[in-house]
């Protein structure tokens, strides 16, 4: 059956056994001693996870979406400027939801397929010597363009222009995959979904909020009921929440927490990037290449494919469903048609990975492009054999 095909998107992404039925617990009282038990082991492990050494960690029952509305409603006011770099599908959404804020968002426009541009962030931050910019939004992974940007950089910039701006990143399809470090990175809020990295279905949005974030909380006006995280920290206190949590999932996200830590955080991050360089060995037998501009830029997590001139990847996608039951991601926004996407996170292993790259090949010589059957999955065949020793000792 096609349903037990495994997923190539980049999110949702394949979900584990162990954590549906870690999902599937009958109808619990949230408000009751029984919801704190499975509700405290998650925070905890969600401040490993983002390495925070501060703040408080919020779980609200929506999606990365609700995390960056939360994320700015919380902080912000009506009229504060906000510096964001567009260079991707999901850096120009947050943009877009800054802007129905009624925040001015000074856009630096920059080519997809690069990361966010660290000089040109310095830059406006050292000529803003009032201070009017009082947050920098960076999307960590351009889950659109398969490019990973440099957060590190990002903090040096605003601490080598001196200014005070909240720094403020989507971590969506990232944390949970790839290194985070939101104390060593002076992250003061990192957004986080459940079904990514975390391996469960789409409903929560999980944020890390720095003492700095908590603080400008005290001062934000923009309006915020449901994403209020003074209400939400107020019931924590309490043992629970204002509103009627997603008990299940929450669950879920307890189990997930246990099985990467068991996997061993470095070792989770290991195989992301094992599977994203077998995935790049078979781009490039296929005589194509990523979408991102310069290997320092690859996602661990996906690669946008580009593909042959007069070839159209909607067409890969479209036919990998219909035919073979499998899911690619299609390219979005400027770069709709011109890539296919393979979604290498979460629940995947080489032997998911080599029949997602088959699939592909397939789909490509079915559509008449200038493709030879297998020469992409012996490139990352060869690849996966010489490193699984590797990766099998530091599981051990």
């Amino acid at each position: 059956m096609s349903t037990h095909n495994p997923v190539f998107i980049p999110g949702p992404t394949n979900i584990p056994e162990e954590i549906r039925k870690a999902c599937d617990i009958p109808t619990l009282d949230h408000r009751s001693p029984a919801f704190a038990r499975l509700f405290k082991p998650a925070v905890a492990g969600i401040r490993r996870v983002l390495a925070m050494d501060q703040g408080e960690i919020i779980i609200l029952p929506s999606t990365g979406t609700g995390g960056w509305e939360a994320a700015i409603t919380n902080t912000l006011s009506s009229g504060d400027k906000v510096l964001a770099p567009r260079f991707g599908m999901f850096s120009h959404r947050w943009i877009d939801l800054c802007q129905r804020h009624g925040l001015d968002v000074q856009i630096i426009e920059t080519p997809w397929g690069q990361g966010a541009p660290l000089a040109e962030i310095e830059a406006a931050l050292r000529a803003d010597s009032a201070h009017e910019i009082k947050a920098v939004l960076a999307t960590h992974n351009e889950t659109a363009t398969g490019v990973r940007s440099d957060i590190a950089g990002i903090r040096r910039a605003l601490d080598a222009a001196g200014h005070p701006a909240l720094l403020l990143v989507d971590g969506v399809s990232s944390i949970g995959s790839m290194p985070f470090d939101m104390a060593g990175w002076g992250v003061d809020i990192a957004v986080a979904g459940s079904q990514k990295g975390f391996m469960l279905p789409a409903g929560l949005a999980i944020l890390g909020v720095s003492p700095k974030a908590l603080n400008a909380m005290e001062k934000a006006t923009l309006p915020r009921t449901f994403f209020d995280f003074r209400d939400m920290l107020a019931a924590y206190a309490a043992g629970g929440y204002p509103y009627t949590p997603a008990v299940g999932l929450i669950a879920g996200l307890a189990k997930a927490i246990e099985m990467l830590e068991d996997e061993g955080l470095e070792n989770v991050y290991a195989r992301h990037h094992r599977l994203a360089e077998a995935t790049r060995r078979a781009v490039a037998a296929w005589g194509m290449r990523p979408c991102a501009a310069t290997p320092e830029l690859y996602s661990d997590t996906v690669t946008a494919v580009v593909v042959p001139e007069g070839c159209n990847g909607t067409d890969l996608v479209q036919l990998a469903a219909s035919k073979y039951g499998v899911a690619f991601g299609v390219g979005l926004g400027e770069v709709a048609g011109k890539v296919f996407r393979i979604g290498h996170l979460g629940m995947l292993s080489d032997v998911m990975l080599l029949s997602g790259l088959a699939t592909a090949e397939m789909c490509m010589a079915d559509l008449g492009w200038d493709v030879q059957l297998g020469s992409g999955v012996a490139a990352a065949q060869e690849y996966l054999r010489n490193s699984a020793g590797v990766a099998l000792a530091r599981a051990a």
